[in-house]
């Protein structure tokens, strides 16, 4: 006798979103066999309790997930299968990145295009300095090249230079090896964070550039291949060559500093500068942070955006940063005290008054 709850195949197939062969092949492959069998016609009916396997199996056949690692999925519990779906797409996306970086070698050959040898460093050197700078980066839609870093090898190392207007983050690294190579394109910013990690694990990497792409081959770990942006990146050589001198400056304990902004909840910083005191304060707060410093030149008071000023403090190194002020209105400049090849400028905002909206709002 069969069960009248049961469900032909045509019917669960169906309700599934699986074809009637595939449903034969998964009950072949012992992945979803139908819950009954008729004796005299051979037909296989299916359960309404069988579905949700039946959709999960063909969503996990949808991402590309081999019968195996289906079937241990399948048969898991939620914890572990999650864990099995997310090897699986790790290792989908780590073949799609090779595929595309095969891609782009075979174009290169194709198209014979030379590729040029930029300059060998440190894979965790080059890790940090692109780490510190790709934060003045910003994903603009409008402006695309200010979510790219710009790299310039030349004969003091190589500089990897963002910009997203309000701050701008340089910092220059040397090479290991002597390579008078002249060179300078913009790198698309997201494919260097995805690099960082590999980059950061490599003792030795090997920049090469053609005319769309730079390489960057590590030690151990293959190559990653990072795109070249072709807009013209901001002149920030004339923007820096341009600055009015420095009338104060401040030296100021890192750590402590960070600690008070953290402590901060408003959207714009003022901050007080005097001979021996930098206080923080803003319009959220009736308490100001009294912050000790060695300050030279005159007082000052100027206001900068949270979003602007902490990630220039929070990439500084060293025990102390030192602030180049150039009144009010102008970019301050943050270096670590002890290390001046990271140098970070940070636009000021006009002062808020009560009620009114960020300055970038206005």
């Amino acid at each position: 006798m069969t069960n009248p709850e049961l469900m032909p195949i045509g019917s669960f197939a169906q309700r599934c979103g699986l074809t009637a062969s595939a449903l034969r092949f998964y009950d072949d492959a012992g992945l979803l066999p139908p819950a009954q069998i008729t004796p005299t016609t051979g037909y296989r009916l299916y359960g309404e309790d069988q579905l949700r396997r039946a959709v999960l199996l063909r969503r996990l056949r949808e991402i590309g997930m081999s019968l195996a690692a289906v079937g241990k999925a399948l048969d898991a519990d939620p914890v572990e299968a999650i864990r099995l779906v997310d090897e699986h797409v790790d290792i989908v996306v780590d073949d799609a990145a090779a595929a595309r970086r095969q891609a782009l070698q075979i174009k290169d050959t194709l198209l014979a295009r030379s590729v040029e040898p930029v300059a060998a460093l440190s894979g965790p050197v080059l890790a940090a300095a692109i780490g510190q700078v790709v934060t003045a980066a910003t994903a603009d839609p409008d402006i695309a090249v200010l979510g790219g870093v710009r790299f310039e090898a030349g004969p003091d190392g190589l500089t990897v230079t963002a910009t997203d207007r309000y701050r701008l983050a340089t910092r220059t690294v040397v090479p290991t090896g002597s390579r008078p190579t002249t060179w300078a394109e913009t790198v698309d910013g997201g494919d260097l964070r995805r690099a960082l990690a590999d980059l950061r694990r490599s003792p030795r990497v090997e920049i090469e550039a053609n005319e769309n792409e730079m390489w960057l081959r590590l030690t151990g770990r293959g190559d990653r291949s990072c795109r070249l942006l072709a807009e013209p990146f901001p002149d920030h050589r004339a923007m820096l060559d341009a600055l009015p001198p420095v009338t104060t400056r401040a030296a100021i304990p890192t750590t402590a500093f960070l600690n008070a902004l953290e402590e901060r909840n408003a959207d714009q910083i003022g901050m007080v500068v005097e001979q021996s005191t930098v206080t923080l304060r803003d319009l959220e707060s009736e308490n100001d942070i009294r912050i000790p410093a060695t300050v030279w030149g005159p007082s000052l008071d100027i206001w900068f955006e949270m979003i602007t000023l902490y990630p220039g403090i929070s990439s500084a190194i060293g025990a102390e940063v030192l602030i180049d002020f150039r009144g009010d209105t102008q970019p301050a400049t943050i270096r670590s005290a002890d290390r001046g090849d990271l140098t970070t400028l940070v636009m000021p905002t006009v002062p808020p008054e009560v009620g009114q909206p960020p300055a970038r709002d206005r």
